[in-house]
């Protein structure tokens, strides 16, 4: 089973490790492939999403229960350019086609309903086979263009009480 979990500081040698991977991060050859993620920027990232989020921006560890491995990752965020809220998930090569970025993807809904999200999209890369993934989650195409697919999902429930 595949649960949220709230990293430490000290823990995100597992967000460098998933950045730094290029199996995991082949899906984002489109913008360039892995991510260099220094141990010199892991506090301002901390404090950035984890600490003064501004409730405009979340962040969790996919953490499978059974034996408290880290899987993934899951974000969202309000993109004040587009005004839009915009989802992310990461599950690191080795587990993928498990159900866990579908799992992750829903309790990821489920937090931003809580939170008071109404709307969660995602631009995806046209070959990023992730878009599956996302129309499990009960995402739909909003348009696309010559390089990505918009994925769009409404949130039902969205009481806005209860910030997780």
């Amino acid at each position: 089973m595949i649960g949220l979990y709230k990293p430490e500081l000290s823990e995100l040698w597992f967000r460098r490790k998933l950045l730094a991977d290029e199996a995991t991060m082949s899906y984002n050859r489109a913008w360039g492939g892995t991510i260099p993620f220094p141990e010199s920027e892991w506090k301002g990232f901390y404090d950035h999403w984890l600490i003064h989020h501004d409730n405009k921006r979340w962040y969790r560890y996919l953490k499978r229960s059974e034996d408290n491995v880290f899987v993934g990752e899951t974000a969202y965020h309000f993109d004040d350019r587009r005004g839009i809220w915009l989802a992310d998930v990461i599950v690191a090569d080795e587990f993928r086609g498990r159900g866990c970025g579908t799992e992750g993807l829903r309790l990821m809904c489920r937090a931003a309903a809580k939170n008071g999200v109404d709307v969660l999209r995602d631009d995806i890369a046209l070959d990023n086979p992730a878009v599956h993934m996302f129309f499990k989650a009960g995402f739909t195409e909003e348009y696309r263009t010559d390089k990505f697919i918009m994925l769009k999902k409404e949130l039902s429930g969205s009481s806005g009480s209860g910030r997780e």
